[in-house]
């Protein structure tokens, strides 16, 4: 079903914002754009809204599952106003999940499991979002795939990650249970990335609630939003597997041409499978057996 602005869907279609989880894809290219809508079809969201250019044509069998959002991404900022205007409009209590084309979200067990079942098991500990990281995914081979992406020959970074505890901003004092994690392609090739830009955490699932906003940072303004876990144990965590920073690294010209292969000594091929990012500790299983 298509909309011809976001503002259209959400002051005509309030009963697709009344139910959740919700998946909100913002395509920034049309980049594995199919395969994003689909990946998060099969994962159980009650609606996947896609936002993007009226340009982008999608499958037929795909774009009749999906609502269509006539949407640019290309002002900066626009994104989190957009989230921000459909929080406002949505039920209190409503799951949403965001990203981007060409990322895909794993959560522990997602091979039998329905991201329902995940944040039902998450809201019974009395837990209003998760945490995802951002794993970032290239092609083996930029010769192969000069735009560095490729779902069948696909890497990750097994080893390089790190976390820096989190503090205010106007005081410098520590953020309880909060933290700044960094690695990936946004770590080995800092010199090109901007320092607002290094940071692989994001809050990307979390419940709509009233007075509710993202910042741009991808943290929102309720601090407990913002927190790895609650005070009495390890929660859930998820990933997002991207190929995002990949493809801008080789779009952008000061890097695309000093780059010429996104492997080191930690490489490994990514198998499309929860159990190696648990194994790799890119996400958390907490008490969800």
């Amino acid at each position: 079903m298509p909309y011809i602005s976001l503002d259209v869907f959400v002051s005509g279609d309030r009963d697709a914002l009344a139910m959740g989880p919700i998946a909100l894809i913002f395509a920034e290219d049309d980049t594995e754009l199919a395969s994003t809508l689909s990946h998060h079809l099969d994962q159980g969201f009650r609606s996947v809204l896609a936002l993007m250019p009226d340009t982008f044509a999608l499958p037929p069998e795909i774009e009749d599952r999906v609502r269509r959002i006539s949407f640019e991404c290309t002002t900066p900022g626009i994104v989190f106003d957009a989230i921000n205007q459909i929080i406002a409009a949505a039920a209190p209590g409503t799951w949403f999940f965001y990203c981007y084309n060409a990322e895909y979200l794993f959560y522990p067990f997602c091979e039998s499991r329905s991201v329902g079942e995940l944040l039902a098991f998450h809201a019974e500990e009395r837990r209003d979002a998760m945490l995802t990281y951002v794993v970032d995914l290239y092609a083996e081979d930029l010769g192969k795939y000069p735009d560095a992406v490729s779902r069948d020959e696909s890497c990750l970074d097994q080893q390089g990650y790190y976390a820096l505890t989190r503090c205010a901003p106007d005081t410098g004092e520590p953020l309880e249970r909060q933290m700044d994690f960094f690695g990936g392609l946004r770590w080995r090739f800092e010199e090109h990335v901007d320092w607002g830009s290094r940071k692989i955490d994001r809050v990307s699932l979390f419940r709509a609630q009233q007075g509710l906003r993202l910042l741009p940072d991808h943290t929102f303004n309720d601090a407990e939003y913002n927190t790895v876990s609650c005070p009495w144990h390890h929660n859930l965590t998820a990933a997002i597997c991207s190929f995002r920073a990949a493809k801008a690294l080789k779009r952008n010209p000061g890097s695309a041409f000093v780059i010429h292969s996104f492997q080191w000594r930690n490489s490994k091929r990514f198998q499309w499978r929860s159990r190696q990012l648990m194994d790799l500790g890119l996400m958390e299983p907490g008490q969800w057996f």
